[in-house]
């Protein structure tokens, strides 16, 4: 038997109860694959981060993410946890780690503000699918409730990944979005046919003083019907607007906060930056607060 710490931490928040809760598992080197998925089970968030030692000279840290129902490749709301919670138990100072996940080796920026920290995570390669034919865009559509008036006609409905992609969907109002209510088993059916499993429907109809955007995003066949703060959506989410002429820049960078959750109560916020390389996005970096809601023990 050996003992474990599990913690309880929202992402992309500084209030208890907001934000995107996420399971870490500090020091889990001798847990299996199925004991990572149990305890991703049993706390339930959509994704717990396993925190691992390196496994080569190139990395700090190596970090497996769970749903309840499987291994993911990346997710950004954990990793900001994860880091976040690294940070605070080794009293970490500003500076950069590098961490071993899926996708790759990459960098992550600790940040340490008045004794509190941020975490600025860089995401993998860009990569824009076609824009979806008449035929998934009608489906996707009817799946989500929205109607061809609701659809902001600057944003072709295509699938966008930085490590792990998602459906980018935009439309004109804050108010069409808030009142969504997808059919859930349609989403799941046509997810195996697109070959990608999570819907980010997302606006430029702001109020919020300081915010570009405000998002929803499902994932129901992976088990995650509503996600409430996705760092994989926003930055896939900066990419596309900067494709498609969507973003006021330099020519070398652009950077946006938005806003997700309010419509579940769980709002969070969450930074980004884009690198903009002869106007084509070449790097992403996705970040933000976090704060530990509880710690635990398991024994296994």
């Amino acid at each position: 038997m050996r003992t474990y710490n599990l913690y309880q931490v929202d992402s992309f928040t500084t209030e208890l109860f907001k934000g995107n809760p996420a399971g870490v598992v500090l020091d889990a080197d001798g847990l299996s694959e199925q004991d990572m998925l149990k305890i991703a089970r049993e706390l339930n968030n959509s994704e717990t981060a396993f925190v691992m030692a390196p496994d080569g000279p190139d990395h700090e840290v190596r970090i497996r993410y769970f749903t309840p129902r499987i291994e993911v490749p990346v997710c950004g709301h954990a990793t900001v946890a994860a880091h976040y919670v690294r940070a605070v138990v080794k009293q970490l100072e500003s500076g950069k780690v590098m961490h071993k996940i899926a996708i790759g080796v990459l960098p992550v920026e600790i940040i340490k503000e008045d004794h509190e920290y941020s975490v600025v995570m860089t995401q993998g390669g860009i990569e824009f699918s076609r824009p979806f034919s008449n035929g998934d865009r009608d489906q996707l559509m009817k799946a989500l409730g929205l109607q061809a008036e609701d659809m902001d006609p600057r944003c072709p409905i295509q699938i966008v990944s930085t490590g792990h992609s998602k459906v980018m969907i935009g439309i004109k109002s804050r108010h069409t979005l808030d009142r969504l209510l997808p059919d859930m088993r349609a989403l799941t059916a046509l997810s195996s046919g697109i070959g990608c499993n999570g819907y980010f429907v997302f606006t430029l109809d702001s109020e919020m003083d300081g915010i570009l955007t405000h998002g929803r995003m499902f994932a129901p066949a992976i088990g995650i019907d509503e996600d409430p703060v996705t760092g994989n959506a926003h930055g896939p989410l900066g990419a596309y607007l900067v494709k498609h002429g969507l973003a006021e820049h330099n020519g070398s960078a652009f950077s946006f906060r938005g806003e997700q959750g309010s419509a579940i109560g769980r709002s969070g916020i969450i930074s980004v930056t884009v690198e903009i390389e002869q106007g084509e996005p070449s790097l992403v970096k996705v970040g933000g607060r976090a704060l530990i809601v509880f710690k635990t023990e398991i024994q296994l």
